[in-house]
C-alpha cells in the first residue's frame, strides 16, 4: 500500500462530506481537497528531492574514494 493511501482519512473525509449541504460547505470541501492534495505532492516532491541529492552525495563520496 501506498504511503499516500495510509494516511488518506477516510472517515474524516466521509464526515466533512456529509456535512457540506449546502454550495458554500460544499466548495470549502473541495478548496480543501486540492489544498491537501497540493501539500501531499509537494511532500512528495521533497522526498523524491532529498532521495536524489542522497544518491548523489553517496555516488560522489564511493567515486572519490576510488580514486
Amino acid at each position: 500500500m501506498r504511503e499516500q493511501e495510509v494516511l488518506f482519512d477516510y472517515n474524516r473525509y466521509q464526515r466533512l462530506l456529509a456535512e457540506a449541504v449546502d454550495e458554500k460547505k460544499r466548495l470549502a470541501l473541495i478548496q480543501l481537497l486540492i489544498e491537501e492534495r497540493a501539500m501531499d505532492r509537494l511532500a512528495a516532491q521533497q522526498a523524491s528531492d532529498r532521495a536524489a541529492m542522497t544518491a548523489l552525495m553517496v555516488s560522489r563520496v564511493l567515486g572519490a574514494q576510488r580514486r
